[in-house]
């Protein structure tokens, strides 16, 4: 989350950018990104009953439409 400090080029100087990048952050984490300690395979959203499957970064970008 280099996005909080001040020392890379990628540092949000807008609220509004730096609030998207945040979401998308948690979007990637809790839905495409399987967690070992959760089982093979398995990501926060599908072990809380929220999905069904990983996703992938196609279908978040498909929620922006």
């Amino acid at each position: 989350m280099r996005r909080f400090t001040r020392l890379t080029n990628g540092f949000s100087k807008k609220v509004e950018n730096h609030a998207a990048m945040v979401s998308l952050h948690f979007m990637h984490y809790n839905f495409a990104r399987p967690h070992m300690s959760l089982g093979k395979r398995t990501t926060p959203a599908m072990a809380a009953g929220v999905a069904d499957h990983v996703w992938t970064c196609d279908e978040i970008a498909a929620l922006l439409d």
